[in-house]
């Protein structure tokens, strides 16, 4: 189990660093496709939950609110659901006990989009890294390397959409980010 364990940290390091390379030379490129957002929402959170170890089971309660129907975005499905792991997995790291909740509702302020967003319970974000926090190797963390928010924000702006992220009220800190909707199917 250790040795599959670091042998996935090693390979997400190596894409996350193949990915800035990508980013940094604008070589970057989206395969888009038209599909129901909260199933590829519905996928992530599952393959998620079915990945944590068996004392998170037991101590954070994972959470999939729908709040929308099935809507339907143009986007590369493949790199939504790094968005989305990527999110969930800090969730995860920085909650011990509590909550973590994903969700979708459809916003109409910027236009037809639809957000999502993954809450947590956990320490929050440290008040010395907010003002970087979506900028390369910007981590509290011991255990993480500060790319993969990062890329997560790059691959929501070349989608349209836009990524932010906030403290919650009382404890943990959401983290949201939009794309555009093609159309409503519900």
């Amino acid at each position: 189990n250790v040795i599959i364990r670091n042998a996935k940290k090693l390979r997400q390091l190596t894409e996350n660093i193949l990915d800035i390379t990508k980013i940094e030379n604008n070589s970057m490129e989206l395969n888009k496709e038209e599909f129901i957002l909260s199933r590829t929402v519905l996928d992530s959170f599952t393959d998620f939950a079915n990945q944590i170890s068996k004392e998170q089971k037991e101590n954070v309660k994972l959470i999939f609110a729908l709040d929308e129907g099935d809507v339907l975005v143009v986007a590369d499905k493949h790199r939504v659901n790094q968005v989305i792991s990527n999110l969930l997995n800090n969730a995860i790291k920085f909650t011990e006990q509590g909550d973590i909740t994903i969700s979708t509702e459809k916003e109409e302020k910027y236009g037809k989009e639809v957000i999502v967003k993954v809450k947590d319970s956990g320490s929050g974000i440290d008040p010395d890294i907010i003002s970087r926090f979506f900028t390369k190797f910007a981590t509290k963390s011991h255990t993480g390397t500060g790319l993969g928010l990062f890329i997560s924000k790059i691959i929501v702006e070349a989608h349209g959409g836009r990524m932010w992220a906030e403290n919650n009220p009382g404890k943990g800190a959401s983290f949201s980010f939009t794309l555009p909707i093609a159309a409503n199917l519900v």
